[in-house]
């Protein structure tokens, strides 16, 4: 059942009931994923326009609290053990035949694990006769090794799906790897390590609520910024590694549900283009707070107001 609730900047909105495959990795949640607020991230994102007669009262609020310095740290929850979580990533970037490579040995092999090609690190993967047989396909390589599509690094395995326009290639890769790649894919990685925090928190839980409501029926969400910039491993650097692994697992939360958090890259964007949804993050704007001494947990509270940090635990319902 949908719960509707408004109020601290936040327009709330129900989540879809996860599918049963689902449900077991959703499972890991610290609370219900049915209740959530708030939806999509990044520049645009294909968000309306601010209202003509102006931002409505709660942004406005919202807006100077950041500017003022309204808006309180967020508590952060106690340490627990990493839940280790599994993101598929529609490789939308990519050409519709893309050339496939991997850094080690690798395997194609069929949807039951039947081992079909395999070849040595360097050598071109030939997909295309056997996808033409079959539907799907699935492209691994050694522990430790990476992935290659179109000349970009990856980590995890990848499913190839035949559909009329090409090859979809999506990437099954661990949750923590990919909020690494966005948070480098969204903010220079040269910026203050605190900005770096409150983007790895929003880009995890932007990536959780579409675990729970998957755009796709192989695939959580896509690469562009029509959800959040993924790179691969191009984007992934020791600072955005850092400011992964010292969130790992936290994500915001509202009434016990996931927040499909926003931001985009400055507070202009976050006006014209995030105003009717309520609460949103400036990237600039959590860079300049980062730089007058704010901690990670209190630039997301000038943001996220009446939301709070959870931690994602094994088991939890």
């Amino acid at each position: 059942m949908a719960a509707l609730a408004v109020g601290a900047g936040f327009g709330a909105q129900a989540l879809l009931r996860p599918e049963t495959h689902d449900r077991d990795l959703l499972e890991a949640l610290i609370a219900r994923p049915e209740v959530v607020a708030t939806t999509a991230p990044g520049q645009v994102r294909g968000a309306a326009p601010a209202d003509a007669n102006g931002l409505p009262a709660s942004l406005q609020a919202q807006r100077a609290a950041a500017a003022s310095g309204g808006g309180g740290a967020l508590a952060e929850p106690q340490a627990g053990p990493e839940v280790p979580l599994e993101i598929r990533v529609a490789l939308l970037k990519l050409s519709g035949q893309p050339s496939l490579s991997a850094s080690g040995p690798w395997r194609l092999s069929d949807r039951t694990g039947r081992l079909l090609r395999s070849g040595a690190g360097g050598e071109a993967v030939p997909y295309q006769a056997l996808l033409g047989e079959l539907s799907e396909l699935w492209l691994e390589t050694s522990a430790g090794g990476r992935l290659k599509a179109d000349g970009r690094s990856y980590e995890g395995r990848m499913r190839l799906l035949r559909g009329d326009g090409g090859v979809r290639v999506v990437n099954h890769l661990p949750l923590e790897t990919y909020v690494s790649s966005v948070v480098g894919g969204e903010m220079p990685s040269s910026w203050n390590p605190e900005a770096l925090r409150a983007q790895a928190v929003a880009a995890r839980s932007y990536a959780m609520a579409h675990m729970a409501r998957p755009a796709g029926e192989h695939w959580h969400l896509g690469d562009t910024t029509r959800w959040q910039n993924y790179e691969g491993l191009g984007s992934v650097s020791a600072a955005t590694r850092s400011a992964t692994a010292s969130t790992a697992g936290i994500i915001l939360s509202y009434q016990g549900g996931i927040v499909e958090s926003l931001y985009a890259a400055t507070q202009q964007i976050v006006d014209e283009a995030h105003a009717h949804l309520g609460a949103s993050m400036s990237q600039t704007g959590a860079q300049q707070l980062a730089a007058q001494g704010l901690r990670y947990n209190e630039i997301l509270g000038r943001y996220y107001r009446g939301a709070s940090l959870a931690r994602l635990q094994a088991g939890a319902r």
